[in-house]
């Protein structure tokens, strides 16, 4: 550590805005970037609010899985929402200024909405796991006070790691003279980097906090998957066995996509080259993962378009 990490106090920050970097600062790409991320935010916002409203419109989907995908769109449409229009306006500006306490409110929403959606596929995992291999429990297993609760300790766990994160360590650090972030957004990394105090302990905690919040969830759910998969062999028929892998395949593709860019990023060595790199990886799970988890979850599902037909026949009646 250079002597300035050791000197500078801990408990004040010298930095009150700070720049973000963006995407990319080619010249040519502003514009094509500009575009494509509208129309994915645009799709996002549309597709999700659409979820939550069929959800909330048919009595047919109002069980404990679509209980789940109301509260796994609207995270969605939270977590895209924290960061996408400061992202939007970077585009479209030569500096993209973000103050230090706008800063530290999107990272700390920005934890929140990540955090709680690990623990809703979590949650859907175990809700698939009773639903084909305890049929007979189902009910009692997944009442609704049992997805309240499920639904709660998610909410929780995130309130407790953002506040880890923000609360406890990023808003200790000092920011002496560097206030560029290597970021479309304040995550932690980047901010990290441009601190002139010590950061060991926050690197630690990222560690911790990231290796619980994403290594337990996504072994939770390849061990529940993996029962999953030894019941659904032993169906005999055909048909059975094709209707249960067709509800489970939506929830892994989406599990996959949040998981894989999310470890990607966090769980290795942090550098400058490592961090242009992690960009790119973030975009699946800030961008990519919401647009496309009401598609994954809608495409090949019957209950859906009934839904869809059935909001459709009321308001042209």
């Amino acid at each position: 550590r250079s002597p300035w990490r050791r000197m500078a106090p801990t408990n004040s920050s010298f930095v009150t805005e700070f720049i973000l970097l963006g995407l990319t600062d080619l010249p040519d790409l502003q514009l094509p970037l500009f575009c494509l991320f509208l129309v994915m935010y645009v799709v996002t916002v549309l597709g999700n609010l659409g979820f939550i409203t069929l959800i909330g419109l048919n009595s047919h989907l109002h069980t404990p899985m679509y209980y789940f995908l109301f509260n796994l769109s609207f995270i969605d449409l939270c977590y895209s929402s924290v960061f996408t229009p400061k992202m939007l306006i970077h585009f479209t500006s030569k500096k993209n200024i973000i103050s230090y306490r706008g800063c530290m409110t999107q990272l700390y929403f920005f934890c929140f909405f990540a955090i709680s959606e690990c623990y809703v596929l979590t949650s859907m995992a175990y809700d698939r796991y009773v639903a084909i291999c305890n049929p007979l429990l189902y009910h009692v297993a997944m009442s609704p006070k049992v997805c309240s609760s499920l639904m709660l300790g998610s909410y929780l766990k995130a309130f407790l790691g953002a506040i880890a994160h923000t609360g406890r360590r990023m808003l200790r650090l000092t920011f002496c003279d560097a206030n560029t972030i290597n970021h479309y957004l304040c995550d932690i990394l980047p901010l990290l980097q441009l601190s002139c105090t010590s950061t060991y302990v926050n690197e630690l905690l990222v560690l911790i906090v990231v290796g619980i919040n994403v290594i337990v969830p996504s072994v939770t759910i390849l061990v529940t998957y993996g029962f999953i998969l030894s019941s659904i062999l032993r169906i005999s028929s055909t048909e059975g066995r094709s209707k249960a892998f067709s509800t489970c395949s939506s929830h892994m593709v989406a599990v996959s996509l949040f998981f894989g860019s999310g470890a990607f990023m966090y769980l290795k060595p942090s550098s400058a080259g490592s961090m242009d790199e992690g960009k790119i990886s973030s975009v699946f799970y800030t961008n990519v993962v919401p647009l496309m988890n009401p598609f994954i979850y809608s495409l090949r599902n019957k209950d859906i378009k009934l839904a869809v037909r059935k909001t459709l026949g009321r308001r042209v009646f």
